[in-house]
């Protein structure tokens, strides 16, 4: 899709359109969750502009394209209107995370407790990348309460906030970083 214009004026009394062209409230739960979609895949950039060239960094720049799709099927009224394309997560995603998941838990040490957010620079913002997926999650949630939502694009969020998880863990202890263990856990 090519953006042509950057401002129509069709957003300034507080309404924008779904795909299909539905008018909603900016404040919608259906904006809410597709925003805060499009929030963490921001703080996604963010992570790949500190990653070095790595699989690391060609999977989350492949993951950034994906919550496109995710987006487009949250901004797709499923109840009025057909999903387009764009609107389906690539083949086997939700499959892809989960063997990544499985591959990282194989390579590191293993480690018992909750651990404070933090270490590196890259997996400290991973940390804050899994945040909001867990809220982009909880808004989707709210949302397939009272709408159509894919399952897939619920299974995909919930395993990508695992696959942040452990993808700090991994950056941490490739850069020798300890993680600090939760102090209060055991009291």
């Amino acid at each position: 899709m090519n953006i042509t214009k950057v401002y129509t004026r069709k957003g300034d009394q507080g309404q924008t359109s779904l795909v299909g062209g539905q008018r909603v409230s900016k404040a919608s739960i259906r904006l809410e969750a597709y925003g805060t979609v499009d929030e963490l895949n921001s703080h996604l950039g963010i992570l790949v502009a500190m990653l070095p060239e790595s699989h690391e960094k060609t999977l989350v720049e492949r993951i950034q394209n994906s919550l496109f799709n995710v987006c487009t099927n949250l901004a797709t009224d499923q109840d009025q209107n057909e999903l387009p394309a764009s609107a389906h997560l690539p083949e086997g995603a939700v499959k892809e995370l989960e063997e990544e998941v499985d591959s990282i838990m194989r390579e590191l040490p293993e480690c018992q407790g909750f651990i404070l957010p933090g270490g590196t620079q890259a997996a400290a913002q991973a940390h804050v990348c899994r945040t909001v997926c867990r809220r982009a999650e909880r808004r989707i949630v709210a949302l397939a309460e009272g709408a159509t939502i894919s399952s897939e694009v619920q299974q995909y969020v919930n395993r990508l906030s695992d696959y942040l998880f452990v993808l700090a863990k991994k950056l941490n202890f490739i850069a020798g970083k300890s993680e600090k263990k939760w102090q209060n856990a055991c009291k």
